[in-house]
């Protein structure tokens, strides 16, 4: 409740003066509250839906749900699906959500339940043994996308417009060929994400130049920019994505090994990732997920291994708040935000 009535008077300052607010004028201290959510698996799919209701997905086929704001969490995970990892996950409400499950060939997957995990329904599986899905996104109720890595060159698309019920591979046509390396990294469930009712976004990274894919068109067409995010090694690239409308975004990432260092780890854009600009002062490590507070215009929050960072400024600067170790992290319309990582680590944004 504090954390809700602080970001509700710091977003009507934000609204009166419509410019970034300083981290000197009053903005909160943030913290991270841990939930006990009974799990050692690492937790790198997150969806709250409220404040009450949040859903959470990982590695040994795990799939948590609580709808009493983490009070309690339901291990809902689907039956026979242990030897899979949930790297991203999907919610509607506290009954409907779609789980994706990343690897080669069979072991990527897409699973839906409308009745809060009780039963589980397989949607879809892989049959091309050289695509690997890695993100899921939607941008209603009924139209979504999942991305794999490069087949024959471009990057694979699938779609669906019944909520996940059913997929479709979209024609490979309007994708602009991947680099040699390329790919997306299925780190926080953010490689690719979603904004208003038409436009996509896909992060990449394994190659010479890390970059950041655009579709207008609910994935048919693609247009691809670079990012001045670190690239030119398998382990480096863009790893996460947040855009609060079609024009502003986020990007993070760097080199996920811990001995790497990882300068220029955010960029921000201001034309729907037409072009991208370093932050001026960035976060001092890799991060893997990222996500823009509610109702703030230029409040965000990143996530990684090391530690927490939020931006008071759109993504131009970058302060550490947390030392924990998160993988994603994402908001709710109602104030509620959430991070979740390793062993099973779940916690709630507070004020401290």
């Amino acid at each position: 409740m504090k954390l809700r009535i602080a970001l509700s008077a710091l977003s009507a300052a934000a609204a009166v003066l419509a410019a970034p607010v300083p981290a000197h004028a009053g903005t909160p201290k943030l913290g991270w509250e841990l939930k006990e959510t009974g799990v050692t698996a690492r937790l790198r799919g997150l969806s709250p839906v409220s404040r009450d209701v949040v859903w959470a997905s990982g590695s040994g086929g795990t799939v948590l749900r609580t709808v009493d704001g983490g009070r309690s969490w339901q291990n809902v995970s689907p039956p026979d699906t242990s030897a899979l990892q949930f790297r991203d996950i999907e919610a509607f409400d506290e009954r409907r959500a779609v789980a994706l499950s990343i690897g080669e060939g069979t072991d990527s997957r897409v699973y839906r339940t409308e009745d809060g995990g009780r039963t589980w329904t397989e949607a879809f599986r892989n049959d091309e043994p050289r695509a690997f899905y890695d993100c899921l996104a939607f941008f209603d109720q009924r139209h979504g996308l999942a991305m794999s890595d490069p087949v024959d060159g471009r990057f694979r698309i699938l779609a669906t417009d019944d909520g996940g019920r059913s997929w479709r591979v979209l024609p490979a046509d309007g994708m602009p060929q991947a680099l040699p390396g390329e790919a997306g990294f299925a780190a926080s469930g953010q490689c690719l994400v979603t904004a208003g009712g038409r436009d996509a976004w896909l992060a990449t990274g394994g190659a010479e130049r890390s970059r950041v894919f655009h579709s207008g068109d609910r994935g048919r067409t693609w247009t691809v920019s670079d990012t001045p995010i670190p690239a030119g090694d398998p382990a480096r690239g863009v790893f996460g994505l947040a855009f609060r409308d079609r024009h502003h975004g986020l990007a993070v990432g760097g080199d996920y090994r811990p001995e790497q260092p990882s300068p220029s780890a955010a960029a921000l854009t201001r034309d729907g990732a037409t072009t991208w600009q370093p932050a001026t002062t960035p976060p001092p490590a890799y991060r893997s997920g990222v996500a823009w507070l509610p109702h703030l215009p230029f409040a965000a929050v990143a996530v990684g291994p090391s530690g927490s960072d939020v931006t008071w400024s759109g993504g131009r600067t970058w302060e550490t708040f947390d030392n924990g170790s998160f993988d994603t992290v994402s908001c709710t319309r109602d104030l509620s935000c959430w991070a979740s990582g390793e062993q099973g680590r779940l916690a709630r944004l507070t004020l401290r």
